[in-house]
């Protein structure tokens, strides 16, 4: 889908930049269309340099987008809000990739009823192999999910989901490329370990992650399935599938995920507090 609509993205780190990158490369909007602001003014000259976008401060973007995506860190996101809202209208659309923050929480700092999405995306999105999940507040409409969906779709898959799920979503997929990199780094070591270069060990361990996955979504099979694919009888996968279960890999894993669900949790409550 391709969007007319005046964009305005208040923090250009990495997300933000992937977001407008991926927009501009999938043609969905144009650079003109496109307006950011940073914490630094060297950061919005730089992206307005190498993209062709808009640059200014962060009320600039709150009145002339049409829909301002708040890439901000949860820790401060209270600070921008208090600083746009006097420039905020509610006819415009506000999508937030603030981690835990609740869409209530951002309404309430800003002027009740808003059209507000919540969104979870993960580190990938800077590779256009993003995952991100979307919850829609109670006045956005699917006109609005529509928008939201060119904008998270330019940089990966996305998935509607209800905002009580999102907290979970963090943690499995937000924290993942964490878990991940740190099964490849430990995958990699075991190649050195066994003799393997370290150079090898590493490309070999990251493009089995990355073929597995892509095998995972086209094949469309359970995991399961995929893993007897490659299990033999008294074979070499069964004798290091082994090692894992008796190590607690899985456990190990949901724990993880478990974990940085409750953080998220704790982040929306700390904002909460706030108000």
């Amino acid at each position: 889908m391709v969007t007319d609509k005046m964009l305005g993205f208040i923090g250009a780190g990495n997300m933000g930049e992937a977001l407008l990158k991926g927009l501009l490369n999938t043609k969905a909007a144009r650079s003109e269309q496109i307006f950011v602001s940073a914490r630094r003014p060297e950061r919005v000259r730089e992206l307005v340099k190498s993209y062709g976008v808009r640059g200014g401060e962060n009320a600039d973007v709150a009145r002339e987008a049409e829909v301002i995506v708040l890439c901000v860190k949860p820790q401060i996101l209270d600070q921008v809000l208090r600083g746009i809202s006097a420039d905020v209208s509610r006819e415009k659309l506000i999508v937030s990739i603030a981690a835990g923050v609740p869409i209530a929480a951002i309404e309430r700092r800003l002027h009740p009823p808003m059209r507000i999405v919540r969104a979870m995306p993960n580190t990938p999105a800077t590779v256009g192999a993003g995952a991100t999940a979307l919850a829609l507040g109670e006045h956005a409409t699917e006109a609005d999910l529509a928008t939201a969906r060119t904008i998270f779709d330019s940089v990966g898959l996305t998935v509607l989901l209800e905002e009580s799920q999102l907290d979970a979503v963090t943690g499995l997929s937000g924290s993942g490329p964490a878990y991940l990199f740190l099964i490849i780094e430990a995958l990699a070591d075991a190649g050195v370990k066994v003799g393997l270069s370290r150079r090898a060990s590493m490309q070999l361990a990251a493009q089995t992650v990355l073929g597995s996955a892509k095998l995972l979504i086209e094949s469309g099979q359970h995991p399961g399935m995929l893993k007897d694919g490659v299990t033999s009888p008294g074979g070499t996968a069964i004798a290091g599938l082994h090692t894992l279960e008796a190590g607690g890999l899985r456990n190990v894993l949901m724990n993880a995920v478990e974990a940085a669900t409750r953080r998220s949790r704790e982040l929306g409550e700390e904002f909460l507090r706030k108000l």
